[in-house]
């Protein structure tokens, strides 16, 4: 029991919190007929406030031209909203392909790693944006755009939602012991 209160205790202090979708022009505004389909999963850690962002997308009818989170909508899951990410594009995202991946983690603590309108627009602070964009992904009021040449405002999107934590290992550790 001592074993395990020890280990639950060591990882109390960090949350890393992942959402995830699945991209799609149905799911644009207004709605397109891309085949374009895609993933992404994006990690945000709380303590050493870091996001890191994996994606894979494919079957795009246009060359990319922009990649960025959108945050914060008035309703859940619909709308659209100002950046709130790098613009005009991710650093480093494929861009003028019509399939591609990407995985990169951003220092939130950087002003780079925002649009300095949506900073502006919370609080003024690297450290309010963030919670700002915490808030919108709690509510599933952000999302992932990718931009192409075919599809100027962006031919497919996905809104971000909160994954399922599975059991910690410290907390199954314990009722194993406890067992």
């Amino acid at each position: 029991v001592a074993v395990a209160a020890l280990l639950a205790a060591s990882s109390a202090g960090a949350e890393v919190i992942s959402y995830s979708t699945a991209l799609s022009g149905a799911v644009e505004a207004p709605p397109n007929a891309s085949p374009g389909t895609g993933w992404a999963t994006l990690w945000l850690d709380t303590t050493a406030h870091t996001m890191r962002l994996e994606t894979s997308f494919s079957g795009l009818l246009g060359n990319t031209t922009a990649a960025h989170i959108h945050c914060c909508t008035a309703t859940p899951e619909a709308g659209t909203a100002g950046v709130a990410t790098q613009v005009p594009n991710f650093v480093g995202f494929p861009l003028g392909v019509t399939a591609g991946a990407y995985d990169f983690t951003f220092d939130l603590s950087s002003a780079t790693s925002w649009n300095l309108a949506f900073i502006t627009a919370n609080g003024g602070s690297t450290a309010s944006a963030e919670a700002a964009l915490l808030a919108g992904l709690d509510s599933e009021r952000a999302y992932l755009n990718i931009h192409t040449t075919q599809f100027l405002g962006g031919e497919i999107r996905g809104f971000l939602s909160r994954d399922v934590p599975e059991p910690a290992f410290p907390a199954l550790l314990g009722m194993a012991v406890v067992a």
